[in-house]
């Protein structure tokens, strides 16, 4: 029984914490009408609907198939490695950054193994990281912050595009720097068994949904339809779908809700986080997102600020840094600690030097 609490701590840590954080606050402020004002039922509903969408697509094997498509055959190392990298980095602009380390860490770790390069296993994992985190804040439900930064703050797409764009061409240059610094040998890739789309039917219904969600998230079609049509279709075709859902995170996000707008309540709380926006509102975010993760620190800010721009800058560097500043990160960390040959620490050291030079390089741009 210890050993299976202490396995549900470790892997629903933030989780744990969200609910503790919501539990003390409540004491401050005892539950009343005003908890439901809390809750962003948009979010939490595009959310779901995109998890299911996408572990629709992966149930079909479209990202093995178009991964295997763009590697197999003789490749130099070098630009071997910068498929493996932006593969997550442009991916996670639609599928988000978590569900991209999901599917190409492990294909990364097989392409690898295969070709007996795994001397070159951190390094690549850790720039998968980083690729997912810095491609996911390209658009706006790339990461769960960006979906609850544009929603809460009614940002347009194409202010969207204004704010992030600029950061999301100096990441893409960096990780292509990142290339040089792996050798230029020649490989040839070939896997012992190609993947296949299971069902041309399904990756049409939910390539369709996938639109569903993005008119959605652009306000081009309400939000109520679109889960509907998504939870409909699931349980047409593939009910499990349902049951992939990421509900930890889900619920995390209300605990956070529930948390920040009992925080927002305490003119203590108001008066200490409002000084520290006014003042230095990008530098807050990242600082913040470094202790409690970027997610929640976009959910907590938000309450003592009107500044959406800065927030979504300052969430997104943030999960640059430590492990646990983008809770994808800690994806990765799992995936490699997985392996026999693994070596935490030395992933640890790779992770925290190639996080902390990105970031300082991303929030020096901020600073000019």
């Amino acid at each position: 029984m210890k050993k299976k609490r202490v396995a549900f701590l470790k892997k629903h840590a933030v989780l744990v914490a969200a609910a503790v954080c919501a539990a003390a606050s409540a004491f401050f402020v005892p539950p009343d009408k005003t908890y439901f004002s809390y809750l962003d039922l948009r979010v939490l509903c595009l959310l779901f609907s995109l998890m299911v969408v996408v572990a629709g697509l992966q149930s079909c094997n479209v990202f093995a198939v178009l991964s295997q498509k763009l590697l197999q055959g003789k490749r130099k190392l070098r630009a071997l490695v910068l498929l493996l990298v932006l593969l997550p980095f442009f991916s996670s602009m639609l599928i988000t950054n978590d569900v991209a380390l999901i599917t190409f860490v492990p294909f990364a770790i097989l392409v690898l193994s295969l070709l007996g390069e795994r001397r070159h296993l951190i390094k690549v994992i850790v720039l998968q990281t980083i690729a997912a985190n810095l491609g996911s804040m390209a658009t706006p439900f790339g990461n769960p912050q960006n979906l609850y930064l544009y929603t809460t703050f009614s940002i347009s797409p194409l202010d969207f595009l204004l704010i992030m764009g600029k950061f999301t061409g100096c990441s893409l240059l960096l990780l292509l720097l990142c290339g040089f610094l792996f050798p230029k040998e020649t490989l040839t890739v070939r896997f012992p068994k190609p993947a296949a789309v299971s069902s041309r039917l399904d990756v049409i219904l939910y390539g369709m949904l996938f639109v569903c969600c993005l008119l959605a998230v652009l306000h081009v079609l309400p939000y109520p339809a679109a889960v509907v049509l998504v939870a409909g279709v699931a349980l047409w075709r593939n009910p499990s779908l349902l049951k992939r859902a990421d509900y930890g995170l889900l619920l995390t996000f209300v605990f956070f809700f529930i948390f920040s707008g009992n925080m927002g309540r305490i003119p203590f709380f108001q008066e200490m986080f409002s000084g520290f926006l006014s003042t230095a509102p990008v530098a807050t975010a990242i600082v913040s997102s470094q202790v409690i993760s970027n997610v929640p620190a976009a959910v907590l800010l938000s309450r003592f600020t009107g500044d959406g721009a800065s927030l979504l800058i300052g969430t997104n560097l943030g999960g640059l840094g430590t492990l646990i500043a983008s809770l994808a990160s800690l994806i990765s960390f799992q995936f490699y600690g997985a392996e026999a040959d693994a070596k935490p620490l030395r992933y640890l050291g790779t992770f925290t030097l190639f996080n902390l030079g990105f970031l300082a390089v991303l929030w020096l741009m901020t600073l000019l």
